[in-house]
């Protein structure tokens, strides 16, 4: 083999692995130092840093990146919500996003409800450098909107307030005890008829890449693996009765899109 092969190999490998490394200590091994510290038990201390900290904020939300590590199904998952949207009446109504996911989902959810004729766009995240970075990526739109700090598990808003919530890969960063609390807390602000449109992971057809979801999720997010089973929000919902729910996947059933009516 050429030594420019061999060269560029191990320079792909060394990148694959620095990036890795990068990503595990910004993840789970900063939640691994908090707890060996026992720094912090807050309504914040599972989030990680790369999700609190402005600078990797900024740093990591490059559309390219979040696609890649959605496996180039990003688009997919979103044009499946914004396809959805479009198809209700949002005359006058509310619209929430809970947790400001990375990409370009919070700016394309934004103009197809207000497009719609939302009279108003709530943006929910417990972090407040999220929600400023958010804010930043709305431009003219930003007058539709209402930017609220405050936990998917323990909203302030009132019953039955929204007509549409869109939740895009929150619950797999969540304890366990709190997937289902974030899931009871989003049915109780939809109104009768109120659809939840949730994107997340899910457990893969195949068996390697099943292999490889489970290793990714045990290295960088072992609290995600539990959606495949015990915390599937598909039978979380109708185990809590008043939903009619519809379940979408992609990518060899490696991620899906759970369309959520409450009854």
């Amino acid at each position: 083999m050429k030594t420019w092969m061999i060269s560029g190999a191990l320079a792909l490998i060394f990148l694959l692995a620095l990036t890795g490394l990068f990503f595990f200590v910004v993840t789970r091994g900063a939640l691994l130092v908090r707890g060996l510290l026992s720094v912090s038990n807050s309504d914040k201390s599972h989030v990680y840093p790369i999700y609190s900290n402005m600078r990797l904020i900024k740093l990591v939300d490059f559309q390219p990146i979040i696609s890649a590590i959605l496996l180039f199904q990003y688009h997919r998952l979103l044009s499946k919500i914004v396809s959805e949207l479009k198809q209700l009446d949002l005359r006058n109504k509310k619209v929430l996003i809970t947790s400001c996911a990375f990409g370009n989902v919070i700016p394309q959810v934004v103009k197809t409800v207000v497009q719609a004729g939302a009279e108003r766009v709530l943006i929910a995240d417990i972090i407040h450098n999220e929600l400023v970075h958010a804010k930043s990526k709305l431009g003219n739109f930003l007058g539709k909107v209402d930017f609220i700090e405050e936990n998917a598990t323990a909203m302030k808003l009132g019953d039955g307030v929204v007509d549409a919530n869109v939740m895009f890969f929150l619950l797999h960063e969540l304890p366990h005890h709190l997937k289902r609390q974030a899931l009871s807390e989003a049915g109780r602000m939809l109104k009768p008829g109120g659809k939840l449109f949730l994107a997340e992971f899910h457990r893969p057809e195949l068996w390697l890449l099943r292999a490889l979801s489970w290793t990714y999720f045990k290295v960088f997010e072992p609290l995600g693996l539990a959606l495949w089973d015990t915390c599937d929000p598909l039978g979380c919902l109708e185990n809590m009765g008043g939903w009619t729910c519809e379940r979408t996947t992609y990518f060899f059933g490696n991620f899906q899109i759970i369309t959520a009516t409450k009854q």
